[in-house]
């Protein structure tokens, strides 16, 4: 499918469709309730984790998509996560977890980058795998990843990498030739790294901490604690308009307020902590010095009750239109059944996407009595809060996390211990002087193309040769040495094609303007050459290059230094680290170009222990 007809998708969101890979039925109704039933079991199923869960801003929904061009009648869904890219991560394990538990559905997801699976494994991909050859291709199938192969002869399994399969064709050969498909192991790798730590990473990805609220946002959130995520969006996206509400607090009044205990994901979290805000001095909220031991608390509360207040100001729909907008959805009724046979009942409503968060608080509010002295008591009985260190961050621990995501040093997707001895050899392996230079080098001879340099797979795997009599030669041909004049022909055109009608006095013509014209360019370029050495012999220039004391050459091989009967060779590797030392000193720790291609050919230099 062209580029420009493919349905866009949001920057915060992902996109994920399951279809069925051998449906057993043709039949269009037949096919529709087997979907159905299907949905509800899927649900069911991860009712265990999704309960659990706090989106940032929109749930993980599926619904029944009917056939549509060449799309098979299949359930899928949009997720908008917002800054929480963990999300759609693990929406990623949500959709491996409904592939291997039901083992007749495959699943594609993607985002607006395309097929983000895949850009997580980047380096270990095919080199006939790119973003146009990679549509109906890539599927998460029995738990897997899938990627139908190219097929380059008549009978192989895959699909040929110039033309673009039918989901219905690549389900097929999925289908058929299962084993092919599957992914090779580092891609495999590449992606588990990715997810390692899921289902118990939704827990460690909490951040508890006591808040000063009004008692009635203490009891909302007692009740339905995903509502956090659309009050800390309404505190963090506010403007002007939306604060005008805050003037004075008509909901969450500030003279109830009682300390609780508040669940955010870390995201959330610092979305909070992370903003200055002042209060109006018309709303009552007012904050203890910076000094207090419970500021924080206090000023994560008036925050909070600023986000609540101003998601209650937005509430229009009356409760009842609400209510039945519910309850009228059969799909709802049908996912309710499910979650009574399985315990989750009493939380099934947090499955569906927020519509109206204000109207949810409110609902919340007039079905709950409380009692503020009963609040007030439960201050001592507090669980503790969190640390949270995790909002800082130093360089070495930035560092390394830079080294993980980039993917270096993992090929098998598990993390390995070194031992002593071999931490200090991989040190030295990655200071050498020797990998520097040999690594630029690699990185020079690597293919390149219209799309940008590729980095080697292995800056130290292929040995490398330098020829100084080739390189001089080249540059004399280049330059016009006395003894060694550039022919005339050279500047001719490899790709002529005479005419069959042109006569042969216009070809002479055209050979003889030909050459005048190279003749020319050649005089115009001896020329230039000739002004450029005038000008360089005016200064310095040469010496701030390091010459070879061992090797002397009687030809040139710089234009600045053509004047001299015998000259020394530039010493190129001693030179290149010079100048990239230089550089890097220049950067004071900070990135700058050596250091990002020198890590991006696997190099790391130790900090300049020299200050001055």
């Amino acid at each position: 499918m062209d580029v420009l007809q493919r349905p866009s998708i949001p920057e915060d969101a992902v996109q994920y469709q399951l279809f069925l890979v051998h449906p057993e039925s043709s039949e269009t109704e037949a096919h529709e309730r087997f979907l159905q039933q299907i949905l509800q079991n899927i649900l069911a199923e991860l009712a265990p984790l999704l309960v659990q869960y706090i989106w940032q801003h929109q749930p993980f929904n599926l619904r029944y998509h009917p056939e549509k061009g060449d799309v098979p009648a299949h359930l899928g869904g949009v997720t908008q996560f917002g800054d929480n890219v963990e999300d759609e991560w693990f929406i990623v394990y949500l959709l491996k977890h409904i592939t291997r538990t039901f083992s007749d559905i495959a699943a594609v997801v993607c985002d607006n980058d395309g097929q983000f699976l895949l850009i997580e494994a980047a380096e270990h991909l095919p080199k006939w795998l790119d973003p146009d050859s990679s549509e109906n291709r890539v599927f998460l199938y029995r738990g897997e990843l899938h990627i139908l192969p190219n097929r380059t002869h008549s009978g192989e399994a895959g699909w040929p990498r110039d033309s673009v399969p039918t989901v219905a064709q690549a389900l097929e050969v999925l289908h058929s030739h299962t084993e092919s498909c599957l992914a090779k192991q580092p891609i495999c790798a590449a992606l588990t790294k990715r997810l390692d730590g899921y289902p118990d990473k939704i827990q460690q990805n909490f951040h508890r901490a006591h808040c000063y609220v009004p008692a009635g946002i203490a009891v909302v959130l007692s009740k339905r604690p995903d509502l956090i995520a659309p009050a800390v969006s309404a505190f963090y996206l506010r403007d002007p308009v939306d604060l005008q509400a805050c003037r004075t607090f008509h909901t969450f009044t500030p003279d109830t307020r009682v300390m609780t205990s508040v669940k955010f994901t870390h995201c959330l979290y610092a979305q909070l902590q992370q903003q200055s805000f002042v209060p109006d001095r018309r709303s009552g909220f007012t904050l203890p010095v910076h000094s207090h031991p419970q500021y924080r608390a206090h000023e994560l509360g008036m925050k909070l009750a600023h986000g609540f207040e101003i998601l209650c100001s937005k509430s229009g729909q009356s409760s009842s239109e609400k209510e039945a907008s519910v309850s009228s959805n059969p799909l709802w009724r049908g996912f309710l059944d499910s979650l009574k046979k399985n315990g989750y009942f009493k939380v099934g409503k947090s499955f569906l996407a927020i519509q109206n968060p204000g109207q949810e608080m409110l609902k919340v509010l007039e079905d709950t009595s409380y009692s503020l002295e009963d609040l007030k008591n439960q201050e001592a009985h507090l669980p503790p809060e969190d640390s949270d260190a995790w909002l800082d961050i130093s360089p070495q621990e930035l560092e390394r996390l830079l080294e993980e995501r980039g993917g270096r040093g993992v090929s098998d997707g598990t993390c390995k211990t070194a031992q002593p001895d071999e931490e200090v050899q991989e040190e030295e392996a990655g200071y050498s002087l020797i990998a520097v230079t040999q690594g630029m080098k690699n990185f020079i001879n690597a293919m390149s193309s219209h799309e940008g340099a590729e980095i080697p797979s292995s800056c130290l795997a292929q040995p490398f040769s330098f020829d100084p009599d080739a390189v001089t030669s080249a540059l004399d041909r280049l330059l016009g040495s006395k003894d060694e004049e550039l022919d005339s022909d050279d500047f001719e055109d490899d790709d002529e094609e005479d005419d069959n009608d042109v006569d042969e006095d216009e070809g002479v013509q055209n050979c003889e303007s030909q050459e005048q014209a190279g003749a020319e360019a050649l005089d115009n370029l001896r020329k230039y050459m000739d002004e450029m050495d005038q000008e360089l012999q005016s200064t310095n220039i040469g010496r701030s290059f390091t010459l070879n004391n061992r090797v002397s050459l009687h030809r040139c091989c710089l234009s600045c230094a053509r004047n001299l009967e015998e000259i020394q060779p530039l010493d190129v590797d001693l030179n290149l680290v010079s100048n990239l030392l230089e550089s890097l000193a220049s950067q004071a720790g900070l990135a700058g170009p050596a250091s990002n291609l020198l890590q991006s050919l696997g190099i790391h230099i130790p900090p300049d222990a020299d200050q001055s």
